[in-house]
């Protein structure tokens, strides 16, 4: 956890799951950069006193350091908080991110705040009837950035004030473009420790046309039960245009297993795999997870397009397995990520690891695909005691681990 010092006040933060080991911080200079622009804007500070958005508030800091007000908060130590604003804000945030959202609450919490200092929608729920103020975290992906803005557009107007933030290895021409393309005339700030600033200024001859979102492909003849069959990706999931060559390895390998037994697509994207072990046992009862709202919604949408409307399945926002009831599940099926937003690391294929085994029962098995070099293998070993190679290629490698 570290402090971030804004003229609202000293704000304690991290992200969530909190671990001290990791060095990356719950914000940013971009969150930073915009969060002083709003206060120190030439002019006066931006009128926040009616309807405000954040989109893509990666852990908090924006939408916590907003609601930051005397009249919100809790009684805590004063020397922590030195708030100046009087007027009482409580901002809507549209985030993706399951994780974003519960680092979110733990924030607030930490800060002194009520829990509904923030009003906390997801990228799936419709959006506030009039937005005043969009305050825009640049996502990694554009195409995410894309479906959000049309989904806004409606409800901006021209007096509605929007600022972006990022940094600048985030801002493209192809981000500015975008926002023009959907809002109206857009310019951007000059560089502030290695951060910019969005200005877009929202206009009523706007022709965005359609949005874009969800796209839909078919999977190629290879990959087993799901040949053929219709994947439907929403904006900002993983493979949106065709299949990734590491599921498809995963896909030509899974094993053709009968009888009642539960199967968690754990890290679902767009739920391929899941439906692939449901079609192949019609007893299998499937849960796909996934901390992305999005990649729910595209699993969903593929699951029952494919297996019917009335066909079991679950489908759970979570941190991984940390809350799955443990002893449960037979066999869990992976293709762990190796980065969280900007950061790359290991540390969530670890935690997904850790919660596959307390989740499966004695002689469940998990079933991970991932890129050869990670050394997966040495991983699962040393938790599992056993791993097996049951495919590979000279990129990806399916690996089987069994719980003794």
């Amino acid at each position: 956890m570290d402090r971030m010092t804004t003229a609202r006040g000293d704000l304690d933060l991290a992200r969530f799951p909190q671990d001290t080991r990791d060095p990356l911080r719950a914000w940013d200079a971009a969150d930073e950069y915009l969060l002083r622009h709003l206060d120190e804007r030439e002019g006066g500070p931006v009128d926040l006193s009616g309807s405000l958005v954040v989109l893509g508030d990666r852990w908090g800091a924006l939408a916590t350091a907003l609601a930051t007000t005397p009249a919100a908060r809790r009684p805590v130590h004063e020397s922590v908080h030195r708030p100046i604003h009087q007027q009482i804000l409580r901002p809507v945030q549209i985030s993706d991110s399951f994780l974003g959202q519960q680092a979110t609450r733990a924030n607030l919490e930490r800060n002194g705040l009520d829990a509904d200092a923030v009003r906390l929608h997801t990228t799936r729920d419709a959006p506030p009837d009039r937005i005043d103020v969009l305050l825009v975290r640049v996502p990694k992906s554009l195409a995410l950035l894309e479906d959000q803005l049309h989904r806004l557009a409606p409800h901006v107007h021209e007096g509605t004030v929007v600022v972006g933030t990022g940094m600048v290895t985030e801002i493209h021409t192809s981000t500015l473009t975008l926002f023009e393309r959907v809002l109206g005339p857009t310019r951007t700030s000059l560089a502030v420790r290695k951060a910019r600033l969005i200005f877009c200024s929202p206009g009523p001859q706007v022709s965005r046309g359609a949005n874009p979102w969800p796209r839909s492909y078919a999977l190629p003849a290879d990959v087993g039960v799901v040949s053929g069959l219709t994947v439907v990706n929403h904006a900002g999931v993983f493979s949106a245009e065709r299949l990734d060559a590491g599921t498809r390895l995963l896909l030509r390998s899974l094993p053709a297993r009968t009888g009642a037994e539960h199967v968690v697509d754990l890290g679902c994207g767009n739920g391929v795999v899941g439906l692939a072990a449901a079609l192949s046992n019609g007893e299998a009862e499937v849960t796909f997870i996934d901390e992305s709202y999005q990649a729910l919604a595209s699993a969903e949408a593929t699951f029952r397009l494919n297996a019917g409307a009335q066909a079991a399945a679950r489908f759970v926002a979570a941190d991984g397995l940390a809350d799955f009831p443990p002893g449960t599940a037979d066999l869990v099926l992976n293709n762990p990520p190796f980065h969280t937003h900007r950061g790359r690391t290991d540390a969530t294929a670890w935690r997904m690891f850790n919660g596959s085994r307390a989740a499966l029962r004695r002689g469940g098995e998990l079933w991970v695909v991932g890129n050869r070099h990670l050394g997966y293998h040495v991983k699962l070993r040393r938790l599992f005691g056993n791993c097996e190679v049951v495919a590979s290629d000279p990129k990806f490698v399916v690996l089987r681990a069994v719980k003794r």
